[in-house]
């Protein structure tokens, strides 16, 4: 039995600089729910969709904020951090732009093609 990119060479887990500096960041249970869905629903799609590997663990905070640790190619992260930020930034279209962008990982992978034109009209 064959596991689909399992015996891909070029497979974003056989790169060790994938792994260095991983992103980590907290967010509000409520976020949490509305991102990944009850019992992390969208978890394991938006892993795939993304090309990542993505762990949430309950922190004890005052404010009962889970613990988010993406691990996979940098840009990617780079992506999904400005995601977070922007849906919960008070600048209506930064929220916006984070909504869209939490919708396109939900729905369809996220392509290089989309990156080129994400980080090109971020600079």
């Amino acid at each position: 039995m064959r596991i689909d990119g399992v015996d891909d060479p070029n497979a974003w887990w056989r790169c060790p600089e994938n792994f260095d500096a991983p992103l980590v960041l907290f967010i509000d249970w409520d976020q949490e729910m509305f991102v990944f869905g009850q019992r992390d629903l969208y978890l394991r799609r938006i892993e795939e969709h993304t090309n990542t590997f993505i762990q949430l663990e309950q922190w004890f905070t005052a404010s009962g904020q889970t613990r988010v640790t993406v691990v996979g190619p940098l840009r990617v992260k780079q992506w999904l951090k400005d995601m977070f930020q922007g849906m919960s930034s008070e600048n209506l279209y930064l929220h916006l732009l984070g909504l869209s962008m939490l919708r396109h990982v939900q729905e369809r992978p996220l392509t290089s093609a989309d990156l080129e034109d994400y980080f090109r009209t971020q600079s």
